[in-house]
């Protein structure tokens, strides 16, 4: 059986490890140094649940509240994973302009997404607690998962959430009885 095709795009304030996570998961290794990312794209077949899964990863530009969102990042994406750094307040404002965005783009209230919480690492610098991300994402009823991009901690479940999100965003529920009465 052919892979199924997943397009997956993160986004992120400058320097929260969108490209380290990245290229943690693609190529098992942490970048010895940090070069600020234009646009990446990277693809990797996952295995998943029994099925493989053939990966297109965008890796984006860190944006900012005021950074207009590109349409290649809505047309086309079958999730998203909003990253930012437990040690830095400014970093989840922005996923939280970005998540509006992206909404507001596609015209919808619910998308496949993983809310990232990254630099677990840097315990002795956090600002944002992991109950405060937690519920940013049950406010959002999306995955949440807080991880080291450097450290390689949790960097595989992010990608195994976010095709759960979109799995389940492709499934949609039953549909409910209705019932019709004429009076």
């Amino acid at each position: 059986m052919a892979p199924k095709q997943r397009k997956i795009c993160l986004m992120g304030f400058r320097a929260v490890g969108k490209s380290t996570i990245t290229i943690q998961f693609v190529e098992n290794h942490c970048p010895e140094t940090y070069n600020p990312t234009i646009e990446g794209t990277y693809q990797k077949i996952i295995k998943h649940r029994g099925q493989d899964f053939s990966t297109e990863i965008i890796d984006t530009a860190g944006q900012d509240e005021f950074s207009i969102l590109q349409k290649q990042y809505s047309i086309g994406i079958h999730g998203y994973i909003l990253v930012y750094s437990v040690t830095s307040k400014a970093s989840l404002d922005v996923v939280k302009v970005l998540n509006d965005k992206i909404l507001n783009s596609l015209g919808t209230e619910k998308i496949p997404r993983v809310l990232v919480g990254n630099k677990s690492d840097l315990e002795n610098e956090r600002v944002i607690s992991k109950e405060e991300g937690q519920s940013l994402a049950n406010q959002w009823e999306c995955a949440f998962v807080e991880c080291s991009g450097k450290n390689n901690d949790n960097v595989e479940e992010i990608f195994k959430q976010i095709l759960n999100e979109v799995d389940k965003n492709q499934q949609p529920d039953t549909p409910q009885k209705e019932s019709c009465i004429l009076m």
